[in-house]
């Protein structure tokens, strides 16, 4: 720690003697006894106390350069480093009557040997004679300390609570900046051996922006000195980064004696170790054995038990939520089991059907095994009926503790299996995973055999879900199928009604030319449809065409000659040429089909009728008769349900299928009818204006 003598100095230590002394004199004539009854508020005003004596000596070493004052700011300076660290401290150290955790010891005992070995450094360059020029390892110890700060600054604000977070915040902010300064003044010292000047020079009112955010912190609420715990995960990446930060520091203390001594090839050795160390640091962090290591440490050495089940949970329902198929389903299980043991792999087995075998689905890092394991295998019913999740080890050196279980040899054989977890949906066993032995050694005590327990369970959950998913599917897919097939048949139907009346018309007409003729077109019509219905039927495919205009004269024309072919009249009334979207054929299906039920209900001396008008910017077209008509709750509960008909010989499909097509088209169907009265069926269909078409018919007058 150095100091220079420049008015940026003066000015910047004088700004925070004034500055620090202000808001110090504020908290202690405001009535905020929290700063003064909690241990915390103690620090605080202590911290803020020894920042005011820092910067006076800072400025009187400024003003006189006595070597004396440089000591005193620099002890003044690990004072208020040291008070910093207890005040934050205090903030992450359980409530009244609790236990530390052993993460917050640990970092108390590594700040406070940092700054012990800071104050004998600063004594010793002083015995020395040297009280104005830091020397390499005072500045390593105050950059260390630097980060140490901002390490606990760090913990601080990833543990703070929501409803805390608004108050704690301006303190993270102002005390992360001052550390974070000072990591920038030092970390350039030891990179290039001196101090900048100018930043050093604006070291005192840099350290004075932290105060508008702890002002503001104050200004607040009187309970923004929050007390919080140690999160696994805070405590997990903190340890990761003290023990980098611990072994770069020695690493780098021994390549400074390495150049020290090593004459002229000092420098090439200080490098070639510091590469080296930046290697086997690499190599340590991202290893899976030292992660495994370290996570297993943490959980061991710092906390009560050994997993935060909020994460656990959080993680592992995270990574089965995704829609997948069961085989990659069956993979993520494996990988969810696995991370909470620290597993490198697994593999999971299931059924392929009610009636078959346990069968290897996933496997992660896992060799494949092509055996099946029989249902009523010991090691099933085991599973089965006790729920336990099985220690591969303990079964070899106490297997009297499982009773009569007998593991089977390819799984009791092989060298990397270590737990079977069970995967127990309700009374069902859906099937089990194999876990590969740890990278690190686990010892599986209750709480692991409770966690895999409980989420197998889970994951069973979600594997059954997803064989429910595909069964659906599978269902529905038939269920289309049926359905396709139900309308062929139904239109098949017709079309054999239509050959059967023509053959009975034949025998007496087959003479007559014009019915010849009329029989080959009938004939060759009633195979192109059934050749379309049968590519439907294979493919699911729609009739080629697609939707067009159609004119709907012509369809009432076909539907009149159809009726005078079955010797029955169709009195029909187009008031103009109309049009609608869609495509012919199916649409002359779906008006022919409710003619046809208006001739069936209907006797011979009876009247049945078609109507296409215009409606409200719609086409309406309404079929009507005087025949037996429905009932009110006929129509409302059964006239458009599949296989509903009042025929003896109907299937029920026709009315399905016709207002299934006109909802497509955008219309819709309406029904006014009464037993002994007559049906009156509404059709409103979209209105299709062919603009060039109408130009052509009629021409505009010159």
């Amino acid at each position: 720690m150095s100091s220079t003598g420049g008015e940026v100095a003066l000015y910047g230590y004088a700004l925070a003697l004034v500055v620090h002394g202000g808001f110090l004199a504020y908290l202690l004539a405001s009535d905020r006894s929290v700063f003064v009854e909690q241990k915390s508020g103690r620090r605080f005003i202590a911290a803020l106390l020894c920042t005011e004596g820092w910067s006076a000596f800072a400025l009187a070493s400024a003003l006189w350069a006595l070597p004396l004052l440089q000591v005193g700011a620099d002890l003044f300076d690990l004072a208020r480093y040291g008070l910093w660290f207890a005040f934050l401290l205090s903030l992450l150290r359980p409530p009244s009557g609790g236990v530390a955790s052993d993460a917050a010891k640990l970092l108390r005992r590594v700040s406070g040997a940092m700054l012990a070995l800071a104050v004998v450094l600063v004594i010793g360059q002083f015995s020395g004679g040297e009280a104005n020029a830091a020397t390499r390892p005072q500045t390593a110890t105050a950059l260390a300390l630097a980060i140490c700060g901002l390490l606990l600054v760090e913990q601080l604000f990833r543990n703070i609570g929501e409803d805390s977070r608004w108050g704690a915040k301006p303190v993270c902010l102002g005390l992360g900046f001052a550390f974070a300064f000072d990591i920038y003044l030092y970390a350039e010292a030891m990179l290039f051996g001196r101090f900048d000047e100018v930043a050093f020079d604006v070291r005192g009112a840099a350290h004075t922006l932290a105060i508008p955010f702890l002002f503001i912190a104050s200004r607040r609420s009187v309970n923004w000195i929050k007390r919080l715990q140690v999160s696994r995960t805070a405590a997990f990446y903190s340890a990761t980064l003290v023990l980098s930060g611990t072994y770069l520091l020695f690493m780098s203390a021994i390549g400074y004696y390495v150049r020290f001594f090593g004459g002229s090839w000092g420098r090439a050795l200080q490098l070639g170790l510091l590469a080296a160390a930046l290697a086997l640091l690499g190599v340590l962090l991202f290893s899976s054995s030292m992660r495994s290591w370290l996570k297993v440490f943490v959980g061991k050495h710092f906390f009560s038990y050994r997993y935060d089940y909020r994460e656990e949970w959080l993680r592992f329902t995270a990574m089965l939520s995704t829609n997948r198929s069961p085989q990659e389903m069956g993979g993520m299980i494996v990988r969810a089991l696995a991370k909470m043991v620290e597993s490198p792999g697994g593999s999971l087995w299931t059924r392929a059907g009610n009636d078959a075998d346990f069968g290897q689905l996933a496997a992660w890092n896992m060799p494949p095994q092509t055996s099946p394991e029989p249902v009523d295998s010991s090691l099933c019913s085991f599973l089965h009926t006790n729920g336990w999740v099985i220690d591969l080890d303990e079964f070899r050196s106490s297997p009297r503790r499982y009773g009569a279980l007998v593991v089977p040899t390819w799984l009791l054989g092989t060298t990397k299996g270590w737990l079977v977890v069970p995967l127990l949906a309700g009374d069902e066993l859906l099937g089990f995973v194999v876990l590969a032995r740890p990278l690190t050694r686990l010892k599986v005590n209750w709480e692991v055999l409770d966690l895999l327990k409980t989420a197998g369970r889970q994951a069973a959950g979600y594997l059954a879900q997803m064989q429910a998913t595909d069964a659906l599917l599978e269902a529905r897919k038939f269920e289309a199928f049926n359905r396709m097939s139900a309308f062929v048949v139904h239109d098949l139907k017709n079309i054999v009604a239509q050959l059967s009346l023509m053959l009975k018309n034949a025998e007496r007409l087959h003479d007559n030319r014009e019915f010849q003729q009329d029989m080959l077109l009938t004939v060759a019509s009633s195979l192109e449809k059934m050749r379309r219905l049968m590519l439907q039927l294979r493919e699911g495919a729609t009739p080629p065409g697609g939707s067009h205009g159609v004119e709907l004269s012509p369809i009432v024309s076909r539907l009149q000659k159809s009726a005078q072919a079955q010797g029955r009249t169709l009195r029909a009334e187009v008031s103009e040429r109309l049009s609608t979207r869609g495509h012919d054929e199916r649409l002359e299906r779906v008006l022919g089909h409710l003619v046809q039920n208006a001739l069936d209900a209907t006797p011979v001396e009876g009247d049945v009728w078609i109507q296409v008008l215009r409606f409200s910017g719609q086409v309406k077209v309404m079929v009507g008769d005087t025949g037996a008509g429905m009932s009110e709750e006929f129509v409302r509960d059964k006239l458009f349900r599949p296989f509903s008909t009042t025929k003896t010989s109907g299937m029920g499909i026709g009315t399905y299928e016709g207002l299934q097509y006109i909802r497509e088209l955008g219309g819709s169907i309406s029904v006014d009818s009464a037993p002994g009265r007559g049906t009156v069926m509404s059709v409103l269909l979209p209105l299709f204006e062919d603009r060039h078409q109408s130009a052509l018919l009629h021409p505009t007058p010159k």
